[in-house]
């Protein structure tokens, strides 16, 4: 049997659109400003480094080369979300494009890091001439770079949650956007790793410590691999749906279950920044419940704002006998 065209329209009442964050405008514009000054602080490095025969300030240069491309990354995903917001073909909305940027970020820091431990050990076991006066003035200049950088990225981070503030979302814990967490922490590693060079090339050259300049890149590298194994660990947390053990799981069990009414199969993952779907799977005795009085009750909760529910009648158990 066909259905007619007004019962067609009906249905348009039902369908809602799986657009669960609104994408973050400012932190789009930043990285792509943060993109191009790395670039060109990138090429300087690099280039004063082959001149000056400085391995920190290489490994500063070329570590920079690495943010250059993950922050562009950064730049496109928050592009491709917003293009391809209301595509289908996703099942529960581009977000997570960002924090898949977020986790190819993080290994592209770990990948720099062993780089950078690789050639601080052939600088150890070949020291080299180093000429320190235009190699510092070059690392402070590439300091200044990232410090301006951290400034427009954050003025970002402050920007968006303002906005949240406005939305009035009150969820739990943190919420950070973890693309521009990404794009940040690259700044800030930047931003240690020059301070490290600039340190390593004033103590080469008062003290004649040759062997410093390399050796304050393993410790770049290694503070570097730390940034990165916790940016890992948070952007891959999301992408495989690891949230069963956030406080809203424990409050949507709250909300549904009563004396007659049980939780027997429960999945909550997120969807957005502050937002996570939930399917839950109830049986009860109570035949006047219904799928639009549990969705009210999850609707306590403004972080959940994608339910699926499927619901078992059972009759009521029977009294047990006294003693």
């Amino acid at each position: 049997m066909t259905t007619s065209q007004p019962q067609r329209d009906n249905l348009s009442a039902w369908r809602h659109e799986h657009v669960f964050d609104a994408g973050n405008h400012a932190a789009e514009r930043g990285a792509r400003t943060v993109m191009w000054i790395t670039l060109v602080m990138m090429a300087a490095e690099i280039g004063a480094g082959y001149c000056f025969n400085s391995m920190a300030l290489l490994a500063d240069g070329w570590h920079m080369s690495s943010h250059a491309l993950a922050i562009g990354l950064s730049a496109f995903a928050y592009a491709a979300a917003r293009k391809y917001a209301r595509d289908p073909r996703f099942a529960f909305g581009t977000w997570k494009i960002e924090v898949l940027a977020g986790f190819a970020s993080a290994l592209f820091l770990m990948g720099i890091a062993a780089l950078m431990v690789f050639g601080s050990v052939e600088r150890l076991l070949a020291p080299q001439p180093i000429h320190y006066r235009e190699a510092m003035l070059v690392a402070a200049l590439g300091l200044f770079v990232n410090i301006v950088c951290a400034f427009i990225l954050g003025g970002a981070h402050h920007h968006h949650h303002h906005d949240d503030d406005d939305g009035h979302h009150h969820g739990h814990g943190e919420h950070h956007d973890l693309n521009l967490k990404s794009a940040y922490v690259h700044v800030i590693a930047d931003a240690a790793t020059s301070v490290l060079a600039i340190g390593a090339l004033a103590g080469g050259w008062i003290y004649g410590w040759v062997w410093l300049d390399p050796a304050i890149g393993i410790v770049g590298a290694a503070l570097v691999a730390v940034w990165a194994k916790g940016l890992i660990v948070q952007t891959g947390k999301v992408l495989l749906d690891r949230e069963m053990d956030h406080p809203v799981v424990d409050e949507i069990r709250e909300v549904v279950e009563s004396g007659s009414t049980v939780v027997v199969d429960l999945h909550v993952w997120r969807v957005g920044k502050q937002a996570y779907a939930c399917a839950l799977s109830v049986v009860t005795s109570d035949r006047s419940l219904t799928a639009a009085a549990i969705r009210g009750q999850i609707a306590e909760h403004g972080e959940v704002v994608h339910t699926t529910i499927e619901i078992h009648y059972r009759e009521p158990l029977a009294p047990q006998p006294a003693a």
